[in-house]
This record gives structure tokens, sequence and C-alpha cells, in this order.
């Protein structure tokens, strides 16, 4: 696993310094958020509605966002394209094809489902595409950088690093920990869409990937998880989502995450779903 070379300012500045929106891809060529119109959404492949959802949807309003997308898909069938950001200094090549990207870090589960929807093809579901993403763990720190959040721990380039490939209805399921948080930015999750992959034992090579993205959580529910063990040793100074210079206030299309509770407690964890929204022509 080799560090990507295309490094950004993301970390180690302080809020004062923050440039707002200084981290996002060219808007006139990568920033690809549009309405389009295909009545095939939805239905092709017998795609799921959860998380699909309009630009203002937020992830407090779940059983609202899946009726207001079921009427959606049922009546203008509308397709909304995600937000396309930078993919940040953290990241690395050659993920492991892996549904639990746990191994033993502590924090809270959260299972990811994405649908992933091809723009380019009538919204139709896109399959095996390998989906990928990455986080930092509970203390701020990314696997390949510890150290970066002022933190020490074994690192061995792997941990909360993976992806997996859409089945036939664009969609796929990967199992990690509620992220925690650094210096600068809000908490958040890496998103990365490769299609025409070759798998090997355990990794991938080839491909192109075709969308670059962030994800995020309610502010209300991650202000109680951060407070909570073992995110709380943690003591760096946090951005919240609404100073964050990524997250844009777009909901869904901009990476916001609709959460169903899997119990009580925050502890627990959550379901996250989200439809990504890509375009492979």
């Amino acid at each position: 696993m080799t560090g990507n070379t295309e490094h950004h300012n993301e970390t180690i500045n302080s809020d004062d310094n923050q440039q707002p929106g200084k981290h996002r891809l060219d808007k006139s060529m990568k920033r690809r958020r549009v309405l389009i119109g295909g009545t095939a959404v939805a239905a092709a492949g017998g795609l799921a509605v959860a998380g699909f959802a309009s630009a203002d949807t937020t992830s407090g309003e779940t059983a609202s966002s899946a009726e207001a997308a079921a009427d959606t898909s049922t009546t203008s069938g509308v397709c909304t394209l995600n937000a396309e950001v930078t993919e940040g200094p953290y990241s690395l090549d050659g993920a492991l094809v892996r549904e639990d990207i746990r191994e033993d870090k502590e924090g809270f589960e959260v299972q990811y489902t994405f649908t992933v929807v091809d723009q380019a093809n009538d919204c139709a579901p896109l399959a095996d595409a390998l989906v990928e993403i990455w986080h930092c763990d509970a203390l701020g720190e990314y696997s390949g950088f510890v150290g970066g959040n002022g933190h020490q721990e074994e690192d061995n380039g792997t941990f909360l690093r993976g992806g997996q490939l859409t089945d036939a209805n664009g969609q796929c399921s990967i199992t990690s920990i509620w992220p925690g948080h650094y210096v600068s930015r809000a908490v958040h999750v890496h998103m990365r869409v490769h299609t025409e992959v070759t798998l090997t034992d355990d990794s991938y090579t080839g491909g192109e990937v075709i969308h670059t993205g962030q994800l995020f959580f309610d502010p209300d529910i991650n202000e109680e998880i951060q407070a909570t063990s073992p995110y709380s040793a943690n003591t760096t100074k946090e951005t919240t989502l609404a100073n964050d210079s990524i997250y844009d206030d777009g909901g869904a299309s901009s990476g916001l995450l609709t959460l169903t509770a899997l119990g009580s407690s925050v502890s627990d964890g959550y379901k996250a779903t989200i439809t990504v929204g890509v375009d492979s022509a």
C-alpha cells in the first residue's frame, strides 16, 4: 500500500486560518451536483429508496426521508448527483476489499449501506463498482499517518480503510465505527467509487475513480458521541458541521448520511444509508 502523492492542506490548520471552500474541486469541471429526470430511477433493479433524497434532506428525518424518496421515485424520477470534493491528504492506494474495516479499533458501530446509481445510464443501479471508504479512529488518527492529531498508537496502515463491490442493485455494505475528530475538520468519512477494477486475493488493481466525495453525520448525534468514551479521550478542538470547510449544507447530495439507531443508546451504533449519484461517462 503506497501513499497518494497529492496532499492537500486539510489538517494542522487552526480554525482561524481556514479558507471556506478551499478543498473543493474546481466547480466548472468537477463539482457535479445536478438534478436530472429519468423514470428508470429506483425502479431498475429493485433500487432501494432508503437514503435517496433531495438536497435539503437531513439525517434527522429518517422516516420522512424514505417517504419523500418513495414519492419522488414513483413520480418525477429525479436523480441527484453527489457533490464531488477533494480526497484530502490521508488517502492510500490499494485498499483492502472487505466488508468489516474495524480491525481492533474501539468505537460505536456504523453499518453503512451504499446504493450507487449512474447518471450516464438513466440513474440505473451501477453494479460491480468498488465503493471505498476511509476515516480516522476515535482519537482522530488515520492509519498510515498516526500522530497527525497528536496521539501515538500502533499504525498498521490498514485500520478503518476498505471497500466492497456493488451488487446487481448497485448496493454494498461496509461495517466500521463512528469516526472521531481532528483539528480543522468536522467529523467525516472519505469515499471513492471505482469502476473496472480487477480483484486480487484481498485488494484490487487498475480501474478508474469516477467519484470522490465525503460523508457527514447528524451534528446532534455526533455531539453526544464525541462526549462519550472512547471518543472523549480525544481533547483536540472539534470543528462543527456548520463551520466545516467542505460540507455546504446540501443534505444528502452533499454527503449527509441518513441514520437509524441500532438501539436505545448511541453506543449501540447506527445504520447509515446514502444513495451515491455518479456519472460514469
